[in-house]
């Protein structure tokens, strides 16, 4: 019985393989060429939707030749002022760059074309956002991809957001694979061969790079036989489209199984799948740049050079294209240093090496911090899109529940007014049960509050830590920028950025600190930001004396804000300009108070040298002054300057 099964399965392998072989050739000797076949559509819609719609649309003309005709028709649109057409054609000549793998200017034209977004219609918003998904997966900016896909559900142009291949990406695999799980399967049709094939390669996938190869490898062959039988399938029509997309898919399969056998060390069995899949995929997606090609591509590499024929080594080593992606950069210098120490050239191996090293330093250097910055966000989204699903769901539930009690309601009134007369007692008891009921449901409800409240703070903590903590990273990078710069100006300025910066990071860390998270205490955070400014302007700076009079004084974030920055503004200043003799008697006096009927005072004096006797006249080219004025125009008052008295006193009222 098995072997007649074996024969069964081989013959339809076999007439499959003839099968696809015809449909390649039919489909590669078509007498209508694709480009003309675009060149010859009338309207730019059409253009447009046959662009979208055509598989395998480089394998007679090349994306250069596409990329062309796309530039002539966006010129004659713009100097005709067509915006319609313009908007077509700059679609398309994105993503002509993204299938070139030019994914940075693929992104700029995508960007450009975003602005106008609510002039975009439907289709044309959803394939933009569509490639903006896929730019940004392949640059690994997981924070604007969240947001694009936030973007895409809140226009129905998918159900829910999904992170499976995010979390992937950022080496989460066996979580990944959780949730892709749950999220897909449930949606998959038993007959849809593809969609299974593709679900199982998937798993295999996530398998794979969780390093459980030999699982893998089960869920890659059975991927195998599910493509092969939905390219088999003779009793449901296929286009032109689905062929291609199968035989990409089964490419990809087959590559897949391949890297299965290289980490197992199984490197003759790995070649033939590898090489399989590298021919599949280049016929099928012709003119398009292709990761996994490149990665087959050392794969097979690889196979050759532990099998000592660096022949074939060095001809897939040598072969195009030339990897984008970060690991196979790193995974061809790795092949060309472990070339060159097979044949005893040691030189250009070291020098492989080296390259090798650094770039994976470097990214080390940098990766880490980064990807958990990137896991955080993609957690907290998850979070709030689990909450959003819980809310409906809460709410569906509710109007069940309302619904539920007012049926019985009514029942329960048809019900007394019958016996009323007979049970009023009966009727006092249901009364009496019933408002226990709702005491517990009141009880209940004042439970998910309070419990609402607590996560509420927990959240806003969150939040202010973070802001804290990107302030920080932005302030580390004007550090670094400061480093690199020759310009005293411009070091100057940088270090000014610097420290406004952490004025405001300083807010957010008081408020996380404190238990109120609307309020800022004046009086701490002035000390804070003092030492901060003092640790900058080191020279001098500990022969002046500080004296802070703001004790009890409670200020929200709108106003703690500015009432930082202009106070980092003015201490700054005292330090660099008031005594430039390093006087042991500087003194530094701030004072903020509350005065009957809610209003507030602030005043900022020092005893140092004063300001020069043509501020007026630089104060509209001070950056500074300009700042100071503007922050007082945000708290609704203007900024007072003392000048009958020694030193500078600046002073204002607010509310």
């Amino acid at each position: 019985m098995k072997k007649s099964i074996c024969k069964i399965y081989y013959t339809i392998v076999l007439v499959a393989l003839a099968t696809s072989g015809i449909v390649a050739q039919d489909m590669g000797d078509g007498t209508e060429n694709i480009l003309e076949t675009f060149v010859n559509k009338e309207t730019p819609d059409e253009k447009f939707l046959f662009f979208f719609d055509t598989p395998n649309r480089y394998r007679e003309n090349s994306a250069y030749d596409w990329l062309d005709n796309v530039n002539k028709y966006l010129i004659n649109a713009r100097q005709s002022e067509d915006s319609v057409a313009l908007k077509r054609y700059l679609l398309v000549q994105a993503q002509i760059y993204f299938d070139l793998g030019d994914y940075k200017r693929s992104l700029a034209i995508s960007k450009e074309l975003y602005q106008d977004k609510e002039n975009l219609e439907e289709p044309l918003m959803s394939a933009l956002l569509n490639l903006k998904d896929m730019n940004f997966s392949q640059l690994e900016l997981y924070d604007e991809q969240i947001e694009v896909r936030k973007e895409k559900r809140e226009l129905g142009i998918t159900e829910n957001t999904a992170f499976y291949d995010i979390y992937s990406n950022l080496g989460l695999h066996n979580r990944a694979m959780k949730e892709y799980i749950e999220k897909v399967k449930k949606d998959i049709d038993d007959k849809d061969y593809y969609a299974i094939a593709e679900f199982n390669n998937n798993i295999g996938n996530y398998l794979r790079l969780d390093k459980s190869t030999p699982t893998a490898l089960s869920k890659y062959k059975e991927a195998r036989g599910f493509v092969e039988v939905f390219m088999n399938d003779i009793t449901k029509e296929k286009t032109e489209k689905n062929i291609v997309e199968g035989n990409i898919l089964k490419g990809k399969i087959e590559g897949n199984i391949g890297k299965c056998y290289v980490q197992l060390k199984q490197y003759e069995e790995a070649i033939p799948f590898l090489d399989s899949s590298i021919t599949r995929m280049k016929e099928y997606s012709k003119g398009m740049f292709s990761s996994e090609i490149v990665e087959n591509t050392l794969e097979i590499a690889e196979c050759y050079l532990f099998l000592n024929n660096f022949e074939k080594a060095t001809d897939y080593l040598s072969s195009d294209p030339r990897p984008v992606n970060i690991d196979n950069i790193l995974k061809k210098n790795r092949l060309m240093a472990l070339y060159y120490e097979k044949t005893q050239d040691f030189q250009n191996a070291s020098l492989y090496r080296k390259i090798y090293i650094n770039i994976r330093d470097s990214i080390n250097l940098n990766d880490s911090e980064i990807k958990k910055q990137q896991l955080a966000t993609v957690m907290a989204e998850e979070l709030a899109d689990t909450r959003r699903m819980l809310d409906e769901q809460r709410k569906d539930l509710e109007e069940s529940e309302n619904k539920n009690i007012e049926k019985d309601e009514r029942i329960n009134l048809v019900f007394i007014s019958l016996i009323f007369t007979l049970l009023g007692f009966a009727g006092l008891v249901y009364a009496y049960l019933k408002s226990i009921k709702n005491q517990r449901l009141i009880a209940e409800q004042k439970y998910i509050i309070e419990n609402s409240l607590v996560e509420k703070d927990s959240l806003l903590k969150e939040i202010h830590h973070r802001v804290k903590n990107n302030l920080q990273m932005v302030s580390s990078l004007l550090s670094l920028q400061t480093k690199n710069t020759r310009s005293k100006a411009a070091i100057v300025a940088l270090e000014e950025g610097k420290s406004r910066v952490k004025a405001m990071a300083l807010i957010h860390q008081k408020l996380y600190q404190n238990d109120d998270l609307s309020v800022i205490e004046m009086q701490g955070y002035i000390e804070s930001l003092i030492n901060s400014v003092q640790s900058v302007y080191k020279k001098g700076g500990h022969n002046i004396n500080v004296t802070i009079d703001a004790e009890g004084v409670e200020l929200d974030i709108d106003r703690a804000i500015p009432f930082g920055l202009m106070l980092n503004e003015l201490v700054s200043n005292s330090f660099k300009y008031a005594f430039p003799n390093d006087e042991e008697n500087g003194n530094i006096y701030i004072h903020i108070r509350k005065n009957v009927g809610q209003d507030g005072y602030f005043e900022y004096s020092d005893n140092g040298i004063g300001l020069p006797e043509d501020s007026d006249e630089k104060a509209n080219a001070s950056m500074g002054i300009r700042l100071m004025n503007r922050l007082a125009n945000q708290l609704q008052t203007t900024l007072n300057n003392d000048k009958s008295v020694e030193g500078v006193r600046f002073w204002f009222n607010f509310k």
